[in-house]
């Protein structure tokens, strides 16, 4: 071999060698291009969530503020009361406040639909406004009439059971007390005055009986469905039925007997439906 050939040999040598890796080397650029272009858009992608989040968070929190204003309003604790008082089978405590901020809310109402109408306020705005009043009388008139209807059907129950009479307004309580005197002068007029003595009362079956077997009494035991306004636990519930149910998750419906129940209902942490 020449001498010029083993001069210029190594020289190709080393650039055949250095060529021998560049594809490496730009696959390797290649690559590390690749990631800090992926590492860019993860981030981009993560800063983008977060603050989607955030702004998902706000808008439920928002929410939540809003359900919870309306919640408090005197139209929608009405309503709760009204759905309470339908579901449950036996009176409940009457709520005097509400009624009567709702009353007077009314009585606002109707005054200021005739100021609209005297100042010829738009119809449209009229009729609307008119629509909420009938809305809300109606839910007063509903309410007052199921505990109307409870009191009749357990009138005599409610009469002599302190803990019924006193959930009672006075204008109900006076009543009921017209009712028993107004159905007993009836029932003594038409029926009782002709049988035998023994069979002359109201309340019992005949003279020997006891206690007052004629007087029927709440269904505790009837089931209806209810939802929990917070988490409950065995504490919240009476000790008699601890075994029956132990718990009772948020906004949950749950179909149970009432009588496991009536203690929270009372104390205002669930609902009826």
């Amino acid at each position: 071999m020449s001498p010029l050939l083993h001069r210029i040999d190594p020289f190709w040598r080393h650039f055949l060698f250095y060529f021998s890796y560049l594809p490496s080397r730009i696959e390797c650029s290649v690559n590390i291009l690749f990631l800090s272009i992926t590492d860019f858009e993860s981030k981009k992608k993560s800063k983008r969530f977060k603050s989607d989040q955030m702004a998902t968070e706000e808008s439920a929190s928002v929410m939540d503020d809003y359900e919870m204003l309306i919640s408090t309003t005197d139209v929608e604790l009405l309503k709760r009361a009204w759905r309470n008082e339908k579901a449950a089978p036996e009176i409940l405590q009457f709520e005097s406040s509400l009624v009567q901020r709702i009353k007077e809310q009314i009585e606002l109402a109707e005054q200021n639909e005739e100021i609209f109408e005297a100042n010829n306020i738009e119809p449209l705005t009229v009729s609307l406004y008119q629509m909420d009043l009938d809305r809300t009388q109606f839910l007063l008139r509903s309410y007052l009439r199921v505990r109307l209807q409870k009191i009749e059907k357990y009138l005599f129950y409610v009469l002599k059971t302190d803990e019924y009479l006193n959930r009672l307004s006075k204008q109900e309580q006076m009543f009921a007390r017209r009712c028993t005197d107004d159905l007993g002068s009836h029932l003594d007029e038409t029926v009782l005055a002709k049988l035998p003595d023994n069979y002359r009362s109201i309340l019992k079956q005949s003279i020997t009986s006891e206690e007052d077997d004629m007087v029927p009494a709440p269904r505790l035991d009837t089931f209806v469905i209810c939802k929990a306004k917070q988490y409950l636990s065995g504490l919240d519930f009476e000790p008699e039925y601890s075994m029956e149910i132990t718990e009772m998750e948020r906004d949950l419906l749950t179909f149970v007997c009432y009588k496991f129940v009536k203690k929270p209902l009372e104390n205002g942490k669930i609902d009826l439906v």
